[in-house]
C-alpha cells in the first residue's frame, strides 16, 4: 500500500510538470537519490519510478509526503497560478567582482519575490541574438529582466513576444520607451533627506546636460515644488561650460539656504576634473554638497543615496509578475525608491552639523570609516 501511494505521489508530480504550456529542457522537479542522467527527460523520470521505489537512497532528512498532502499543495493558488506561465530569465553583465556583486544581489531579490523558475544568464557584447532567443524560448521564458547596459543591449535583440523589464542602469532617454528602474535615486527622496538634515535650506542648485538628464530634472522640479524648495537648474552641454558655471554659482550661493546637487550626469559630474573642482569650491564656500553617487561621499560630499540592490530585484520581480499576469508591456524608466543613505561626518562637522552616535546609526554608511 505504501509503495503504491508513493508511486502515485511521484506520478502526480510528473503530471504537474507536464501541465506547463511551454516545454522545458530539464524539469525543475528534484528527486532524492535519482541520478542526474535520469532526470534529463520526463520519460527517464518515469523509468526511475517504474524501476522500483525501494532502490532509491532516501536521505534521512527527507520528509515523507502523503498523496493527500501533495494534492493539497497542487490546490494552492500560487502553484496553480504558475502552471503554464513559463519562466523568468535574468540577463546580467558578465563582469568580475566587485561589480558582479551588485547584480547578484538584484538576482537574489528577484528570486525571493517570485515563485516561478528564474534562470540567470551572464551576457557580454559577443552574444548572438539568435542563439539567445532560441535558448530562452527552449526554457519557456515569457519575461526577461535585463540588468545593466549589457543586459539591456542583449535584450534589444529578443523577439517581441518576450516582455522586457530593465533594471540596474543609470541613464536612459525617453526615446528608449522601456519599463524599468534606474540606479538614479528618486529626487523626492534625496530632497526629503536634505530637508531633514538642513531644514532651513530653500534652494537646490544643479548643473545638467539635457541629453543625459532631462527626464530626471523634470521629476526634480516637481519634487522640489512639493517640498517647498526652488530648483535652480542650469544647462551645460559640455564639460567646459560646466567648469565655467560651478565656480560662479557656488560663490553666489548662501551656505545656510542653498545646496548643490550632483546627479548622475557624465558631462556635468565628470570624475577627474569637474568633481574635484566642485568639492573644493563647496568646501571653501561652506555650501552643502549632496550627490546621487555614494562614491562622492567618500571624497567629501555631505551625503548621497544609493539603491538597495536586493530591494530593487524584488521590485523588478513584481513588475515581471505583473506582465505575466497580463499587465502592460509598455512603461517608462522610474528612479530608484528603495534606497540606502551614506553620510560624511567630517563634512557634516565642517558645515556646522553635529551628528550624535544615535543619528549616525540612522545612516546605512558612515564615512570616514573608523
Amino acid at each position: 500500500m505504501i509503495r503504491t501511494r508513493l508511486r502515485r505521489a511521484l506520478a502526480c508530480a510528473v503530471i504537474l510538470a507536464l501541465c506547463c504550456k511551454e516545454a522545458v529542457a530539464s524539469p525543475t522537479i528534484e528527486l532524492p537519490g535519482v541520478p542526474a542522467q535520469a532526470r534529463d527527460t520526463v520519460g527517464a523520470l518515469f523509468e526511475t519510478i517504474d524501476g522500483g521505489i525501494s532502490s532509491m537512497a532516501w536521505p534521512a532528512e527527507v520528509k515523507h509526503v502523503t498523496l493527500a498532502q501533495l494534492e493539497d499543495q497542487l490546490r494552492r493558488p500560487d502553484v496553480r497560478a504558475s502552471i503554464g506561465k513559463g519562466t523568468i530569465a535574468v540577463l546580467y553583465p558578465n563582469v568580475e567582482q566587485p561589480f558582479r556583486s551588485a547584480f547578484t544581489s538584484m538576482i537574489q531579490g528577484i528570486e525571493e519575490r517570485t515563485s516561478l523558475p528564474v534562470r540567470s544568464y551572464p551576457v557580454d557584447t559577443r552574444i548572438e541574438a539568435n542563439e539567445l532567443n532560441a535558448m530562452l524560448k527552449q526554457n519557456g521564458t515569457k519575461v526577461v529582466i535585463a540588468l545593466g547596459r549589457q543586459g539591456l543591449a542583449a535584450a534589444a535583440g529578443l523577439d517581441r513576444d518576450i516582455s522586457v523589464v530593465v533594471g540596474g542602469v543609470l541613464l536612459l532617454s525617453d526615446a528608449d520607451n522601456v519599463a524599468g528602474i534606474s540606479l538614479t535615486p528618486d529626487p523626492a527622496l534625496l530632497f526629503a533627506r536634505l530637508h531633514a538634515l538642513l531644514p532651513d535650506l530653500r534652494r537646490v542648485i544643479v548643473v545638467y546636460n539635457p541629453k543625459n538628464s532631462e527626464w530626471l530634472i523634470r521629476l526634480a522640479r516637481e519634487a522640489a515644488r512639493s517640498q517647498g524648495l526652488e530648483l535652480a537648474a542650469y544647462v551645460a552641454g559640455d564639460m567646459a561650460r560646466a567648469a565655467q558655471l560651478y565656480p560662479s554659482l557656488i560663490s553666489g550661493a548662501d551656505g545656510r539656504r542653498d545646496a548643490v546637487w550632483l546627479p548622475h550626469d557624465a558631462t556635468t559630474v565628470e570624475e577627474s576634473t569637474i568633481l574635484p573642482l566642485v568639492l573644493r569650491e563647496t568646501w571653501n564656500a561652506g555650501v552643502p554638497l549632496f550627490s546621487s553617487n555614494v562614491q562622492h561621499v567618500k571624497k567629501g560630499a555631505l551625503f548621497a543615496m544609493v539603491p538597495n540592490n536586493v530591494e530593487m530585484g524584488r521590485t523588478l520581480a513584481s513588475s515581471a509578475m505583473g506582465m505575466l499576469n497580463g499587465g502592460s508591456r509598455r512603461g517608462s524608466l522610474a528612479p530608484s525608491r528603495t534606497l540606502q543613505t551614506a553620510i560624511n561626518v567630517r563634512t557634516a562637522s565642517h558645515m556646522g552639523l553635529q551628528l550624535g552616535h544615535q543619528q549616525q546609526r540612522s545612516f546605512d554608511f558612515v564615512f570616514p570609516q573608523p
